[in-house]
């Protein structure tokens, strides 16, 4: 599956920022999942949302300050965070899980993004 991230961006601390990740073919059964990668930090799950919306799951560290949503008819998957903090800024890289039940690991994502960044400033 192809994943195309968009949205990143410099931003100060305390601002939003709304990030989308669209599929180049249908994923409307796939769980997806949004994982970030702070500079010469490992990859790491933020959030992930279920085929259907029903579920989802966050990282504690953005745990009420991000959403993650899904338009299932355009295939596109969305990450809005608000309040963000310098610590956030980080490569953000979208994926589609090989299930339907959002997981923090990333072994359960097969497919991946390119990838966009996001930079907050203090």
């Amino acid at each position: 599956v192809q994943l195309q991230a968009s949205g990143g961006g410099l931003v100060q601390a305390g601002d939003s920022l709304r990030l989308s990740c669209a599929a180049g073919r249908t994923v409307s059964n796939n769980a997806m999942g949004w994982f970030r990668q702070a500079p010469g930090k490992e990859r790491d799950f933020v959030a992930g949302i279920s085929w259907n919306g029903g579920i989802t799951l966050y990282s504690d560290s953005v745990k009420g300050r991000f959403t993650i949503s899904r338009d299932r008819a355009k295939n596109t998957v969305f990450l809005l965070m608000n309040s963000l903090k310098p610590e956030d800024t980080a490569v953000y890289y979208c994926a589609a899980a090989r299930g339907s039940v959002p997981s923090s690991s990333r072994s359960s994502y097969p497919s991946w993004g390119q990838g966009t960044l996001v930079t907050v400033s203090s």
